[in-house]
């Protein structure tokens, strides 16, 4: 069995014994089953469960115990009870839906959702039998995934047209049908150049003294108190990128406001896309109309000179926007729907990835000694040869050689984005293996960054992989070819610059060092990563 059984609405998947936290009464020579337990692995929680493990050597058969299985040594079978967990875990409303068609839609679709956010992606499954290229059914949906370089080149270079983005739903009707994530081909193309240049390094020089001053104070309010690092970095990020993106005050109303409707839309993509008054879509629908109104606001003020500001949003106004909706043919104008979908679309991307990247930087230091110091070093090297500065320059953050090494392997070690999405629009082959129109193809990116060919002892938190350069497609930590991401030189400032002040100004011992992660498409730690900070 290599993919999902079903007996009845009883279904089964394959999980790492080494991931089980609780649920298992012993691990004795027989076999242990119990059809009444709550099964925890470090990333899910089961609400009910019939679970079957064979340890080392073993060679009973488990179809005498009635579970259906064949598996042995490190693998635990887990005959789901209740085929709704899933939609459980991502939202309240679930019950709602109609699951008369569950068997029909979902027969494989459990072992893919349940290795989203085990350490290692499916690579289990295909280490198994599958091989580097697994062809399942997702909601109907005949979906790929695909490891290995050859395959990533194939999918993310983009040559000939091979493969466009493939968004839910959901994620279509939040971003909207200009978006930069929703558009292929030449408007693609045109978009993501319009788009770059207020992106580019010399324009986030303007920028560069607030995230500095900003990074400061954040982190002065830290000691003396229980610290969530994901919060934290999570309002830090959004007020940088709301104030490079349309200089909006990193205090106050406005920005109140904007945050509590940015995070009703952020919620919406791992929500079922229902219409329906009171459900996460719903909620996350009408707060994205409500920030389009406040933009709308803002570009009107604009365009008519009431206002003039060094940002983004502005730079787009005054060289690219058109006036109205039909405003010509002119490929280097945007309409206000173009641009407010891409203002929408670079918030929500720079958001939530640079913050779950800056957290998890955050707790593999904090994990690794030895890393920590060789940072300190080479930050208090920089501070030292500054003239009694608390402020950073410029030319210091382009001088962190090991700094970018430490981002670059948190971002392989946690892989936030644990798979690229993309769909086929027209047959090609991946690997000898042939991919028909329209099917969904997923980089599984997280066996990738744990391949041990590539990356020997992956488990262990080592930046000095990076000291030499690697083989293209190896490595995905901002993924590659036309549709890499555009915040990259953003992200890595803002890490930078907070990392820098935290490291030379204080310490920090965890709470709670659980690494189970959060069931969201942005890995992040499930805990919020809680710390306390003293001085140094």
């Amino acid at each position: 069995m290599h993919e999902i059984e079903s007996t009845g609405p009883i279904y089964t998947c394959w999980v790492p014994s080494e991931h089980l936290t609780s649920g298992v009464a012993s691990y004795g020579p027989e076999w242990h089953t119990d059809p009444c337990i709550v099964l925890r692995t470090r990333n899910h929680r089961f609400r009910m469960a019939a679970i079957v493990e064979a340890p080392n050597g073993d060679e009973k058969n488990p179809r005498e115990h009635g579970l259906a299985s064949d598996r042995r040594d490190t693998l635990v079978s887990v005959r789901l009870l209740e085929p709704l967990w899933y939609l459980q875990l991502h939202q309240e409303e679930a019950a709602q839906v109609c699951m008369n068609s569950w068997n029909r839609l979902c027969n494989q679709s459990t072992v893919s959702i349940s290795t989203l956010h085990l350490d290692h992606g499916f690579s289990l499954f295909l280490a198994v039998s599958h091989g580097r290229v697994f062809k399942t059914s997702i909601l109907g949906r005949p979906t790929v995934f695909v490891t290995g370089r050859e395959a990533s080149r194939i999918l993310l270079s983009g040559k000939d047209g091979s493969v466009s983005l493939n968004l839910s739903y959901a994620g279509k009707q939040v971003l909207g049908p200009t978006s930069l994530l929703t558009t292929a081909g030449e408007e693609h193309k045109q978009l993501r150049r319009l788009i770059a240049e207020p992106l580019s390094v010399d324009s986030l020089k303007r920028h560069f003294q607030f995230i500095d001053d900003w990074a400061i104070k954040t982190l002065e309010g830290w000691p003396g108190r229980p610290v969530f690092v994901l919060e934290e970095a999570s309002t830090f990020t959004l007020k940088v990128i709301t104030s490079i993106m349309m200089s909006l005050e990193p205090a106050g109303g406005e920005q109140d406001e904007f945050r509590a409707n940015f995070k009703l839309i952020s919620s919406t993509f791992s929500s079922l896309p229902l219409k329906i008054p009171g459900t996460t879509f719903h909620r996350g629908i009408q707060a994205r109309n409500r920030m389009y109104a406040m933009l709308d606001s803002m570009i009107s003020r604009r365009r008519n000179g009431e206002h003039e500001h060094h940002d983004f949003l502005q730079t787009l106004v005054r060289k690219h926007s058109k006036e109205d909706e039909d405003g010509g043919d002119d490929a280097n104008k945007l309409t206000d729907t173009q641009l407010k979908d891409n203002v929408l679309t670079l918030l929500i991307a720079g958001h939530d990835t640079t913050t779950a990247a800056l957290t998890w930087l955050i707790k593999f230091l904090g994990e690794n000694p030895h890393a920590l110091q060789n940072l300190r070093e080479e930050h208090g090297r920089i501070r030292n040869a500054r003239n009694g500065s608390s402020h950073l320059t410029w030319s210091e953050v382009n001088s962190m050689p090991y700094t970018n090494k430490v981002i670059n392997e948190t971002l392989r070690k946690a892989t936030i984005l644990p798979w690229f999405s993309r769909k086929a629009p027209r047959d090609f082959t991946v690997d000898g293996h042939s991919i028909k129109r329209d099917w969904s193809v997923n980089v599984d990116v997280v066996s990738m960054h744990h391949d041990a060919d590539v990356f020997p002892d992956p488990e262990k938190f080592e930046p000095s992989r990076f000291d030499k350069p690697l083989k293209p497609y190896s490595f995905l930590g901002f993924g590659s070819g036309p549709r890499m991401c555009p915040g990259m030189h953003l992200a890595k400032l803002e890490i930078c610059i907070f990392i820098h002040h935290l490291i030379c100004r204080y310490k920090w011992k965890p709470l709670d060092e659980d690494s189970s992660l959060h069931a969201t498409l942005v890995r992040m730690p499930k805990n919020k990563y809680p710390i306390t900070v003293e001085p140094l």
